[in-house]
């Protein structure tokens, strides 16, 4: 059953755009750089996201969204917990962040 993940970053007040701009091509890249631990092949299925363009007003401070799919929970599981590459761009992400938060769902399951 496919996992959908939801990453939504506040950037601190006066962080370099630069770093803001690696840190979201980073986040994308670990799509291609995350490697299944028995296949050695890429396991999420897709990664999508950028900086918030909302006229509602309602972000809460958030500026960044992305939304990461993964085919099982066992996959997603791995990545959050195990998966280095996925750790070394969290620990990357240090300095840079005022709050992050993540939201998990299974399409359909209410």
């Amino acid at each position: 059953m496919t996992i959908t993940h939801i990453v939504l970053f506040e950037f601190k007040q006066g962080a370099p755009v630069g770093a803001i701009q690696e840190a979201c091509k980073n986040m994308l890249s670990l799509r291609d750089r995350c490697l299944h631990p028995s296949t050695g092949k890429p396991y999420i299925q897709s990664a999508s996201g950028g900086k918030d363009n909302s006229p509602e007003g309602t972000q809460g401070g958030i500026t960044h969204a992305f939304v990461v799919e993964f085919a099982t929970s066992a996959d997603r599981d791995f990545y959050v917990a195990h998966d280095s590459i996925h750790q070394e761009f969290v620990k990357g992400l240090d300095g840079l962040l005022e709050r992050a938060q993540v939201i998990d769902f299974t399409p359909g399951v209410l």
